[in-house]
């Protein structure tokens, strides 16, 4: 029977120096996940703030503004952390503003140094290592968890995302939307008039660098149209 959230050990105070993300083993990371299915994505923010509060950031892609609003909400000084890659849509680096006037965010805008070679035409295949995965690392220093929005529905390699769960770094992350569909995204930000990417509504579900990112046939996966022609799905940020 899974654990409830109540019985597991949540530190009253941040321990001195580093947060250890060690707090929660593997064990209480799945049972958490369990219990976290059946949870509005909002109690699950909470938990995640409530438990790593300064030590947590939350990666936004600015598509949209539906777990921001989320996190706000809970935490109106939370971290939001926006990777400038240089090779953004300009109606992407709008939105950045927009929300960021919108919610008066906290936000930290992680930019890439300039370089003289257009790495996605050099080096396709290791330029979203260099670029985005590079500058994740970057923000998630000192941290010792993160939060994306992140959807199981959005392509067949996040069906089975977890809601909460440890990367490749050691570091907890809550992707408190996992379970969410398409029509619960579109109803949220409905009902709360949530900002949103004006590219999402000339075909574009999925956004990432302007080289790598072409408009989507209706019906179609949403995340079919980054590097399409490849076999890349995934930039880095979410593996692992």
């Amino acid at each position: 029977m899974p654990q409830a959230l109540s019985a597991i050990h949540v530190p009253t105070e941040p321990p001195p120096g580093p947060f250890r993300s060690t707090e929660f083993d593997d064990a209480d990371l799945a049972r958490l996940n369990e219990r976290f299915e059946s949870q509005p994505a909002s109690k699950i923010v909470r938990w995640a703030v409530d438990n790593f509060g300064p030590h947590m950031m939350l990666a936004a892609s600015m598509t949209d503004a539906v777990l921001i609003d989320l996190a706000v909400t809970v935490a109106p000084a939370i971290e939001v952390v926006f990777i400038d890659t240089g090779y953004h849509f300009p109606e992407t680096l709008e939105t950045v503003e927009r929300v960021r006037r919108h919610y008066g965010l906290n936000l930290r805008i992680m930019t890439v140094p300039p370089h003289d070679e257009e790495l996605w035409k050099v080096d396709p295949s290791n330029c979203c290592s260099a670029v985005k995965v590079g500058q994740l690392d970057r923000a998630l220093a000192g941290k010792a968890a993160w939060m994306s929005g992140l959807r199981r529905d959005e392509a067949p390699s996040r069906a089975d995302a977890p809601i909460v769960g440890r990367d490749l770094r050691g570091l907890v992350k809550i992707s408190p939307l996992a379970n969410w569909t398409a029509a619960d995204v579109d109803a949220y930000i409905s009902e709360r008039d949530v900002p949103v990417n004006p590219l999402t509504l000339q075909g574009y579900p999925s956004i990432g660098c302007m080289p790598c990112t072409q408009p989507v046939a209706a019906g179609d996966d949403p995340r079919s149209g980054r590097w399409a022609g490849s076999d890349k799905t995934e930039c880095g940020l979410h593996i692992g």
